[in-house]
């Protein structure tokens, strides 16, 4: 039996959408069906690298049933997308980069159909070379996948000199870690429908993050003003940053103005996995030097990360991880260097941890390995080299003043798994270990990325208190906490509200469903709105009812009077409502993310922290790992809904497991080896641990005015470090490559009979 548990959680309402998504009644974006709907599908190339000689779809246009076939001089603008930089092209004309590139697509009547059409479509490749090593990639004999060369970015930060600090060094660990090529194996694959309207409009049901940023690529696509493309996103069926990028849009897109016909395409898990972003692979080599005493004083590290064939976020996600390459501690000479390498592998990009968890595994385990050779307790170890709470932050940048990393380590030191006397297990070839670890999480873009936030709220013609944000819900509770701090802060009820989200006809510009940023956002926008609009909403309401503004409150159903310490009903929303048909009641904010004054790209201002304690269990026979129990500490502010606190750690804290111990997207020669689930293995019942603890630490820096942050990434971060310190607790052997490899830890059994 599973027992997930919370020390100081308080209960909460249940989601919005709760009901409908355990009770199978909630249809997701791909699941709509329109009158006179085509079906589309997308011909993806046979080679990782190849040009492409000849291309002709003259037999797939004669296939009984298909509505049109589209090949890149069909794209009437730009044919190229990509967040950052639109270096991926919609359909491909010269050249293909990695399996995932779209050559040509079809439109047909049945799916069967379109699938035979794309049989019919003939192209002639000539294969080149393949690249699947970023190291090979930066060799300068190696051939350029694109104009300007395999490195798409090179990020660096440098404080004081490492080279005069070393040699002072009583010890100094050097260290590799590899980390792995992950799917965020969402529930829901890619897909949408596609309406072209009778005004000229295309309307898009399709499942993204950014539903703006979504428009404005497809209008640079499709040619059209950005008010011509309406985007509709959500609900949707899961993301974890898969969804962040087009996928899908620009073809089902391009086929419905093609068509002039509602066209729908949904991926195959296959075909998902073909063309999906991935978590990016790095290769981490730290060298790390310490007094005697535990004080960390230089600290080297390169990383090298495999962005494959485009660039989506792959700079972002390497300044992050350059960024976070010190993480919550004080090391006075560092000297840190990536580089974001083009390759012929699938493309890598946001994956939810964006590039913390990989940089934090290295981290955690030279402070695990140098707390050991000096004799040192783990959690001392990482208490001595704390940051200061009114210190810089881990590029020397300005960051809101915190104590939460602190806390969490001060929290988890307390774990009972971390006082558990050694247990020896009945059979001997189990072995029992424990082990922790800490991270910290910079929320939001960073500085130098645009980072808008907003919301809008108003009294609705049918009476109701509506609140709208141009966030979207991608499984991940934004529903709960929107319904949760509207009440809270306006005073309404649950029944007097509507939200609004994921429809750029209805919401303001809100930024991305991304980046831990959604709850912290939705809060600051409530701050902002609610003086003027409760302003608006008791003057009216005094106008209609008579009684002074300054007895009256908001409340369930309506605006109340408070008169010698009574409270009644003044006048309903409806009523107010009704009274104010001429002149609505509406006020909308806009402003950006806080970010940091420094002028240091992507750098971050609020941090969240988090500790996990693990126990794991070692089967020296099979070379598996069982986690066994997760004790953990997370420091990111007011909770706003506990349910949905708890469900983003513990979901995070699964995800992370998988990572650990079970995932790898593994690629040769530019193909998957993995293209399913049936062979992806994913964590199942059976994978997560008896017993689950999460204490939330609410309390935030004295002055602190930035209100709740977003846990959708802290609780993925330092389960890995914490598992590999476990295994070497259970068996003497280090885990410097995830997922850990049961050969490896048959090898180790080896070791410890020999």
């Amino acid at each position: 039996m599973v027992k997930h548990t919370s020390s100081n959680l308080k209960s909460s309402r249940i989601r919005p959408d709760g009901f409908e998504k355990v009770t199978g009644g909630l249809s997701y974006l791909t699941d709509l069906h329109v009158p006179g709907m085509l079906y589309g599908k997308i011909l993806r190339s046979k080679y990782p690298h190849a040009k492409i000689r000849n291309l002709s779809v003259e037999k797939a246009e004669q296939v009984p049933g298909v509505k049109a076939v589209i090949i890149s001089k069909d794209v009437p603008g730009l044919n190229g997308f990509g967040l950052i930089f639109p270096d991926q092209p919609v359909l491909c004309d010269t050249v293909v980069r990695y399996v995932g590139d779209a050559v040509a697509a079809v439109a047909a009547v049945t799916p069967e159909i379109a699938e035979k059409a794309l049989q019919a479509i003939e192209v002639e490749y000539e294969p080149l070379p393949i690249i699947e090593d970023p190291e090979k990639a930066l060799d300068p004999s190696s051939i350029p996948l694109h104009p300007n060369g395999n490195i798409l970015h090179h990020a660096n930060y440098v404080n004081g000199n490492v080279k005069e600090a070393f040699p002072v060094c009583d010890v100094i660990v050097e260290e590799t870690y590899l980390l792995p090529r992950q799917m965020h194996a969402y529930m829901e694959t890619e897909g949408g429908v596609f309406v072209p309207e009778e005004d000229g409009r295309l309307t898009i049901y399709a499942g993204t993050q950014h539903g703006y940023k979504d428009r404005f690529q497809l209008a640079r696509i499709l040619n059209l003003p950005e008010t011509q493309i309406r985007v509709i996103s959500s609900p949707m069926g899961g993301s974890f940053g898969g969804k962040d990028e087009l996928n899908v849009q620009p073809y089902g897109a391009l086929l419905a103005f093609k068509t002039g016909c509602p066209v729908k395409i949904h991926q195959s898990r296959r075909e998902s996995v073909r063309s999906g972003i991935k978590k990016h692979p790095m290769k981490i080599t730290m060298k790390t030097g310490v007094a005697k005493t535990g004080e960390i004083l230089a600290h080297k590290v390169r990383i090298i990360a495999d962005t494959g064939a485009y660039a989506t976020l792959g700079p972002a996600v390497l300044d992050f991880a350059v960024e976070h390459a010190a993480g919550p501690y004080r090391i006075p000479n560092i000297e840190t260097e990536g580089f974001s390498i083009f390759t012929n592998n699938g493309v890598a990009g946001e994956f939810r941890g964006f590039g913390g968890n990989q940089i934090t595994f290295a981290l955690e385990g030279q402070i695990d390995r140098l707390a050991d050779r000096l004799g040192i307790c783990p959690i001392e170890m990482r208490r001595i080299n704390l940051r200061k709470p009114t210190d810089p932050g881990p590029v020397g940048q300005e960051i809101a003043p915190t104590n939460g990393d602190a806390l969490v380590l001060e929290e988890i030191s307390k774990s009972p798994l971390l006082k558990m006397e050694k247990e020896i297990k009945k059979e001997s070839w189990k072995k029992i270990g424990v082990g922790a670890a800490i991270s910290m999480h910079g929320g939001g873009l960073g500085f130098g990325r645009l980072d808008p936030a907003g919301g809008k709220i108003s009294l609705n013609k049918a009476g109701k208190i509506e609140i709208s944000f141009g966030f979207e819900e991608i499984g991940q509770g934004l529903l709960a906490v929107i319904e949760t701090l509207t009440t809270q802060i306006i005073g309404c009820s649950p029944a007097d509200l509507v939200i609004v989200i994921g429809d750029t006809d209805k919401v303001p510009s809100s930024g991305s469903s991304t980046a831990s940023r959604g709850t912290s956002m939705v809060w600051h926008s409530l701050q902002l709105l609610k003086g003027p609009f409760i302003e608006k909403m008791l003057e009216k309401a005094s106008q209609a009812s008579g009684y002074p503004k300054e007895q009256l409150f908001l409340n369930d159903n309506g605006v109340w009077l408070r008169d010698n310490g009574v409270e009644k009903l003044a006048v309903t929303f409806k009523q107010l409502s009704y009274e104010t048909m001429d002149q609505s009641i509406s006020v909308e904010t806009r402003f950006d993310f806080p970010t940091t004054p420094d002028s240091i790209p992507g750098g971050h201002f609020l941090y969240s922290f988090a500790a996990v304690a693990v126990k794991v269990e070692v089967d020296l026979l099979t070379g598996t790992v069982k986690v066994v129990d997760i004790d953990q500490a997370v420091s990111a502010g007011p909770v706003v809904n506990p349910n949905g606190y708890l469900g983003q750690i513990e979901g995070g804290t699964i995800m992370a497991l998988g990572y650990s111990l079970l995932e790898e997207a593994r690629m040769i020669q530019g193909r998957y080896v993995t293209e399913n689930l049936d062979t992806y293995m994913i964590p199942g019942i059976q994978d997560i641990p008896t017993n689950m603890h999460l204490k939330a630490i609410e309390e935030l820096w004295e002055g602190d005015s930035y209100g709740p942050r977003g846990v959708g990434e802290i609780g993925t971060i330092a389960l890995a470090p914490a598992i590999a310190r476990a295994i070497y607790n259970a068996t003497g052997h280090w885990v410097t490559k995830l997922p850990v490899a049961r050969e490896e830890l048959l090898q180790t059994r080896r070791m410890i009979e020999w």
